[in-house]
């Protein structure tokens, strides 16, 4: 077990940007985004140098307890039944623990919540699990919406969509609303989308300067897309693509023109994007696992079936809490946070 140097660091890049388990998050790049947290990186070798798994942890400082959290996004990356290299990485996190005083570690792993043999293996080397709940109440969301693309063609993958979905995509297309790539100089114009998208849909968002800090910091990974209707910017997002993946980030549109349905051109052409340059795998990212009618974000997993592909549920959070009585009075606070949001959205 080593760290990541300067040295070793486009070594690093090299194997996890090619890794079948990795995502964006677990980049070297990704710390440019994250600039307010620390981070170190540990890298598992075998016997003959090669590098085996790698896991990017990120590290907030906690004044009020005079303690660190240590995170790692989608780690580890390596074969997930190989023990030894989870073992051996693991073995970095307690070093890091005792150098930075953390109270905890957190990793949420993209392994299927059907993996019983993983999830024994992790109990077994000393993790806990938190599952969670159906909604979005954990940091990445477990619940995600995905399309496998299986190397289909683009005829083949908009025939695979759903009846309304290709119409929609049609309607935009016959009502001339036209999709670009743009760059930062667009900024401005997203971030009103996303303020207008947050306030329709009651819910929180990052301020502009970190979107610039998102598409700069992970460079020809990130795209920035922006729909226009009539001349006028009408709905935009942020994707990236990594390891073979594609991931849609982050959505928005405005109020006005949602008829001639800007979103669902706008996701084909992400689709598309990702089909061109051989991805496995289109991630539309978070939905809730409460597929009820009457659940407030059900209109975002209706939006994102239409794209016809699979409702996945991912493991869930392991931690290895280094001091429990702060990490329960934190995880406490959380939980109270939490659903005090839950009861605003609901009273609003």
């Amino acid at each position: 077990m080593e760290f990541m140097t300067s040295q070793t660091q486009q070594e690093y890049e090299d194997f996890v940007s090619c890794h079948p388990q990795a995502v964006f998050m677990q980049s070297a790049k990704w710390p440019r985004v994250k600039s307010n947290w620390g981070h170190e990186a540990i890298i598992s070798r075998n016997t003959e140098g090669k590098i085996v798994g790698t896991m990017l942890v990120l590290i907030q400082k906690m004044p009020l307890f005079g303690t660190h959290f240590l995170y790692s996004p989608r780690g580890p990356v390596c074969d997930i039944r190989d023990r030894k290299v989870i073992e051996d990485l693991t073995g970095g996190v307690r070093v890091l623990a005792k150098k930075y005083n953390a109270h905890c570690f957190k990793c949420d792993p993209d392994v299927f919540a059907s993996d019983t043999e993983f999830e024994n293996m992790m109990k077994d080397i000393g993790y806990k699990l938190f599952r969670g709940g159906l909604n979005f109440d954990s940091i990445q969301p477990r619940y995600n919406y995905r399309l496998y693309l299986g190397g289909r063609s683009k005829d083949e993958l908009f025939a695979n969509l759903t009846q309304k979905t290709r119409y929609n995509v049609r309607v935009a297309m016959k009502k001339g609303v036209e999709i670009k790539v743009v760059g930062l100089e667009y900024l401005d114009e997203f971030a009103r989308l996303m303020n207008t998208t947050g306030e329709r849909d009651k819910f929180s968002i990052r301020p502009k300067s970190y979107f610039k800090q998102f598409l700069e910091g992970l460079g020809d990974h990130a795209r920035m897309y922006m729909g226009f209707y009539n001349g006028q910017a009408v709905c935009g997002a942020i994707a990236t693509q990594y390891a073979g993946k594609t991931h849609y980030v982050y959505g928005a549109s405005d109020n006005v023109y949602r008829n001639v349905m800007p979103n669902y051109l706008m996701q084909w052409e992400m689709i598309s994007w990702a089909q061109e340059n051989g991805c496995d795998i289109y991630d539309f990212l978070g939905v809730s696992g409460d597929l009820d009618e009457s659940n407030p974000f059900y209109g975002l997993y209706r939006f994102k079936r239409g794209f016809n592909g699979d409702l996945v549920e991912l493991t869930g959070e392991f931690y290895i809490p280094f001091k429990p009585l702060i990490y329960n009075s934190i995880e406490a606070a959380k939980d109270l946070r939490v659903k005090m949001i839950h009861l605003k959205r609901k009273l609003s």
